[in-house]
């Protein structure tokens, strides 16, 4: 699981991944670099995607094995 993931772990919610985004911003900051956001709302986003489709563009994109199992 990548180290950063905040959902499905012991210990970690949202608030510890807003937590850590900010803390990431704040030395940009400090850093006097540009700092950009982009947010995308995906609710109700995978009600609407061919799931067949996906997983075979995740497979293009080499996500591979137990990950994208379907089973």
């Amino acid at each position: 699981m990548y180290e950063y993931q905040c959902g499905f772990r012991k210990n970690h919610s949202t608030s510890h991944a807003v937590m850590e985004e900010m803390d990431s911003i704040y030395q940009s900051l400090d850093n006097h670099e540009i700092i950009m956001g982009i947010f995308l709302d995906l609710q109700d986003a995978f009600d609407t995607v061919n799931q067949y489709i996906l997983l075979k563009i995740l497979e293009i994109y080499g996500i591979r094995g137990i990950i994208i199992s379907t089973k």
